[in-house]
């Protein structure tokens, strides 16, 4: 049991690291609107005409919501496979999706352009939306694996014994039970889906209309390299679509993280 001292002295450690992590977004939130001389939002409509951002958001959430929502399907059910059931070649399959997971971006990006180029798939959505797919099937596979490992195998047994299939068992009885595992990987998927950088700079390299977000908001900041309020102004844009989903999903984000949804 903690005292008193220790509480406190745990509250004033978290109030300085959330000092430090917060004070840069003041700093940033400051320079767009141009405090403390004046409080401008102008920078904010500049950079939205001049940065194209309505063009780069929508594009950003089209690729981040099929993305999201293909991946997310596609780990519940692999995840649910590999965490329930016993076959031939399982553990060969979970080593491949884990080897998935051990390779970075950059060691493929290059062979895997000339792949989607040679199929025509350079410059479309389909060209950045596939391949963010099969790398967050990685992950999700690994984390929904480690959810469904924990569920006790009776629960399993008794929705069989009741008639339930295997699909009937896992939208009707696991999905639900496991909501904060899985929103808290749709969490993560949506942030790395969004702040991709590198797959759009390669792949999108002639169609500006397909540029997400973070691409489009570095070549708005290549344009005006010394208006630091307009640079300001467009990162908070592209930002805050991200931080807004964040609210709104923090604390099954929280109690997913806290649950145990990793453990074996």
């Amino acid at each position: 049991m903690t005292t008193r001292g220790e509480r406190l002295f745990n509250h004033a450690l978290l109030a300085v690291f959330a000092v430090i992590a917060v004070f840069p977004m003041i700093g940033i939130v400051a320079q767009a609107l141009q405090l403390p001389d004046d409080l401008d939002f102008s920078s904010f409509g500049v950079a939205w005409r001049e940065g194209h951002f309505a063009t780069y958001l929508r594009n950003s959430v089209i690729v981040t919501l099929i993305t999201v929502v293909v991946a997310t399907t596609l780990s519940i059910m692999a995840g649910y496979a590999l965490g329930t059931m016993r076959f031939r070649g399982a553990s060969v399959v979970f080593l491949l999706f884990l080897a998935g997971l051990t390779i970075p971006t950059e060691a493929i990006v290059v062979p895997l352009y000339f792949d989607l180029r040679s199929m025509g798939l350079d410059n479309t959505y389909a060209g950045l939306i596939l391949p963010q797919v099969a790398m967050s099937v990685a992950f999700g596979t690994f984390w929904m694996r480690a959810y469904f490992r924990s569920v006790p195998p009776s629960l399993v047994e008794a929705a069989r014994m009741d008639g339930a299939s295997s699909w009937t068992t896992l939208w009707r009885v696991l999905v639900p039970m496991g909501r904060p595992a899985i929103l808290t990987m749709v969490v993560l998927t949506t942030m790395w889906t969004w702040n991709e950088f590198l797959l759009p700079l390669v792949i999108v390299n002639s169609d500006e209309a397909l540029r997400t977000a973070p691409l489009g908001l570095s070549f708005f900041q290549g344009a005006h390299k010394t208006d630091y309020s307009l640079l300001m102004a467009g990162a908070l844009i592209i930002a805050a679509p991200i931080v807004i989903v964040y609210v709104f999903l923090q604390r099954q984000f929280i109690a997913g993280m806290l649950s145990g949804a990793i453990k074996e």
